[in-house]
């Protein structure tokens, strides 16, 4: 059996069942694109893991995870600028960060091409929010392609990466979560490896890459004109598809996902409505859609999200005074969440319950309960927010950023009352702290999201003495989306570096006060946050303890993990019950008499629980290496 690495480098045509991500990197390979970068974020994360699957010495193209996603957009403009294919990708919110970058490159002569590949996140599986990414389409003049499956991810790309070179300009290929984690046999071609030249084609002489305001209009008269031309020739691409139910009365626009379920709808429906699935959802293929709109009385425009295809179709039928009813989003629930079979049949019968309410689209229903999300068994975070709440009060405010130690939220720990994005809370908390003389400010940061964006939050704190206290949690990767390297880790994607040490840093732009401890020290901890919190100024706890589900899965594949467990002497044990509903670990549980269990399969022994027990009732039990 072939590995994944040599799957993807694999010459001749084949035929592989493999996810949209991993689909993704196979279209890279055989487009002979040279840079790839990205920040990562689900529901990206798997295209990453697969072009590690290559060894560096054969990847075909240069890869890594920069710091964040403006920084990743700017190297792949780079790279493309000076003559190479480029690819950056990132997950839905990311291109907030990116944006003031992502913009600009619509006005620009990619010479090389530029695919930007966006996971949306319908659902907010992995997200603090729905956006819909199609909006920045238009705000930045970027065609849309649109797959709703890994065999499309692959075509879409290679498509997507035809264009982009041949106009100069960049091009979007959005997926959605179900695309990119979507399992599927998908057909591959041929990869016919080019020579690469490096010579560089960078030339300010034919080309202007400074939008002053001098040069900004022609910039945007040519994106307009690009714009046009891929408008003129969507048809000749070839990614919109009609699907022929000889129904003249009723028929469908959609894309994506929306199109997957309503197939999945339409089996049993006997009066199937005509369907046109897009591929390009931006700029659309006006002739395609005002022939489909003429040819029927009702129009459903099926779409995820926010209603931006309904607009513009809306405006074409005006346009070109077209009499057909068109049906976009009814009711507050279209705008809402994923659109999987059953939402689609809720939607479709909403529209045409004649059509649909002669059944019921039967739906799943979970034998389990709801089980809220909770940090691993041995997370630093949580000894953290156990000692840290005992060194404030109730009124003093927290601030929380994104991350694992997002968690600290819910209960028992109750810390982070307010959220908005990567690296925020340091400017957050220092706007709670102004003419606040009475609460005390306490702000949560990540390591890997102090690197992404939390520094110039830092910065301006340490630039207009504001008087609260940071606290960086330290797990030496970024965990949350899979224990990515950052530049505090030691390595990045391709070899090991020097680290940039996160105390020597702060002292160096200015902190006056930098504490570092261990988590698992939480007297220690609670003692250095009292300190912080009752000195004027800004300071910075940093609370480190290694991410434990890296840690004790490394150990195992050395052969030198402990399989120890925690017990409770029962006799000892008074139930007081704060290792459950103080401290928290998911290894413990309380039974019906009160008596405290250990679950020997959570429990990895890690001996944080000891400390917590006011009856020292806890210990760890050694049972041997595994």
């Amino acid at each position: 059996m072939k590995s994944m690495g040599e799957m993807l480098l694999n010459k001749n045509s084949q035929s592989e069942i493999v996810i949209g991500n991993t689909a993704l990197v196979r279209a890279m390979i055989e487009s002979n694109t040279r840079v790839v970068t990205s920040y990562p974020g689900s529901p990206m994360p798997e295209t990453a893991e697969a072009i590690r699957s290559i060894p560096k010495d054969k990847r075909p193209f240069y890869f890594e995870f920069s710091t964040n996603e403006k920084v990743a957009t700017e190297i792949a403009f780079g790279a493309s600028v000076n003559g190479h294919l480029s690819t950056v990708f990132f997950k839905s919110v990311g291109l907030n960060v990116a944006a003031d970058s992502f913009v600009q490159l619509g006005l620009m002569k990619l010479t090389g091409g530029m695919v930007v590949v966006i996971g949306d996140d319908p659902g907010a599986n992995s997200s603090q929010n729905e956006q819909d990414n199609r909006h920045f389409a238009h705000l930045s003049y970027i065609p849309v392609f649109e797959p709703s499956n890994p065999q499309e991810v692959y075509e879409y790309y290679k498509k997507a990466a035809k264009l982009s070179k041949d106009k100069e300009m960049p091009v979007i290929l959005r997926l959605a979560t179900h695309v990119c984690h979507a399992k599927q046999k998908v057909n591959f071609s041929k990869y016919i490896p080019k020579d690469f030249d490096k010579t560089p084609k960078f030339s300010s002489e034919d080309e202007n890459y400074v939008p002053i305001t001098s040069k900004v209009f022609p910039m945007k008269r040519r994106a307009l004109r690009r714009l046009k031309e891929v408008k003129d020739h969507v048809k000749d691409i070839n990614l919109n598809k009609f699907i022929d139910n000889n129904n003249s009365k009723k028929g469908i626009i959609t894309m994506g996902v929306p199109y997957l379920s309503l197939r999945d709808v339409l089996e049993d429906i006997d009066d199937k409505p005509d369907i046109l699935k897009l591929g390009i959802i931006y700029p659309l293929s006006e002739d395609q859609i005002i022939k489909f709109l003429k040819e029927h009385k009702e129009v459903k425009i099926l779409e995820e999200l926010d209603n931006v295809l309904e607009k513009d179709i809306k405006v074409i039928a005006f346009e070109n005074n077209i009499n057909v009813n068109i049906i976009g989003k009814t009711d507050l629930e279209d705008w809402i969440n994923e659109y999987t079979p059953d939402k689609v049949f809720n939607v479709m019968k909403r529209t045409w319950p004649n059509i649909f309410n002669e059944q019921e689209y039967y739906q799943f229903e979970s034998p389990v309960e709801n089980r809220p999300a909770q940090l691993c068994p041995g997370c630093g975070h949580r000894s953290a927010f156990y000692a840290i709440k005992k060194a404030i009060s109730d009124k003093d405010i927290t601030v929380a950023d994104i991350g694992c130690h997002t968690l600290g939220f819910l209960p028992p720990y109750e810390m982070g009352e307010v959220l908005l994005s990567m690296g925020h809370s340091t400017s957050t908390g220092t706007g709670l702290s102004l003419f606040n003389d009475e609460r005390k400010v306490l702000a949560f940061l990540g390591d890997s999201t102090m690197f992404h964006a939390g520094l110039p939050g830092i910065v301006n704190a340490v630039f207009n003495d504001h008087n609260l206290t940071l606290v960086i949690m330290e797990n030496g990767t970024t965990a949350m989306t899979g224990h990515q390297s950052h530049p505090g880790s030691g390595e990045n994607f391709n070899e090991e570096v020097a680290p940039i040490k996160i105390k020597e840093m702060l002292e160096g732009m200015g902190v006056k006060n930098v504490y570092k401890i261990d988590t698992y020290a939480q007297s220690k901890l609670t003692e250095i946050v009292k300190k912080a919190v009752s000195e004027k100024g800004f300071n910075v706890v940093i609370a480190t303890h290694p991410c434990m589900l890296k840690f004790t899965r490394e150990a195992r594949k050395k052969g030198a993990y402990k399989d120890n467990k925690a017990r409770i002497d029962q006799k000892t044990c008074e139930q007081i019950h704060e290792c459950v509903k103080d401290f928290g670990c998911p290894s413990f549980s309380i039974d019906q008499n009160g008596v405290v269990k250990v679950n020997d399969d959570l429990c990895i022994g890690d001996g944080s629980c000891i400390q917590t027990c006011p009856v020292n009732a806890i210990g760890v039990k050694q049972r041997g290496n595994k």
